[in-house]
């Protein structure tokens, strides 16, 4: 059951991003969604969604292949999950 709800939560981010690529799609197309917002606004609507979610989506992966050791060492200085600090 947690997988479950892990995968679902996941999902958000990705929907999110696809929304963008159709907001995206569309104003390519001329076709409002918004009706209220001219189709530059959008665009970059589209795009801050997509990104928004791309990014939640590669940072998660991120964290989880460092959490696992499997990234290239430039990625592995000064990292917090290595060694913990001593405290003063």
């Amino acid at each position: 059951m947690g997988r479950f709800i892990a995968l679902t939560i996941m999902l958000i981010p990705v929907f999110i991003a696809g929304y963008g690529i159709k907001l995206m799609r569309d104003t390519f197309f001329q076709i409002s969604n918004i009706s209220f917002l001219p189709l530059s606004l959008e665009f970059v609507l589209g795009l801050i969604l997509f990104l928004a979610g791309l990014s939640f989506i590669a940072g998660f992966i991120f964290y989880r292949d460092k959490k696992n050791g499997k990234i290239s060492p430039k990625f592995k200085k000064n990292s917090s999950l290595d060694e913990p600090k001593a405290e003063k």
